[in-house]
């Protein structure tokens, strides 16, 4: 089990309804933790259109997740 901060943006703060929680998770990969996460919260995002970054960095989705770390789920952005 570790402990993980997740922060979310656009959609998934809305979906969520909070910026950003605290969760322990046994999900050993940023893919794994977002399916875990869109199971218990209905977010409606499949995992192929969003980016992870992990502690501040870009982040392939199956890179190992460690006890401590910050993970960001970002979606696509309409801008203007």
């Amino acid at each position: 089990m570790k402990t993980l901060r997740v922060q979310y943006f656009a959609i998934l703060r809305e979906q969520r309804g909070q910026a950003e929680e605290t969760l322990s998770t046994t999900a050993g990969d940023a893919a794994a933790l977002y399916e875990e996460l869109r199971a218990k919260h209905g977010f409606t995002l499949p995992v192929a259109r969003l980016r992870a970054a992990v502690n501040g960095e870009f982040a392939a989705w199956p890179a190992p997740l460690k006890d401590g770390d910050e993970v960001v789920f970002i979606p696509p952005v309409a801008g203007g």
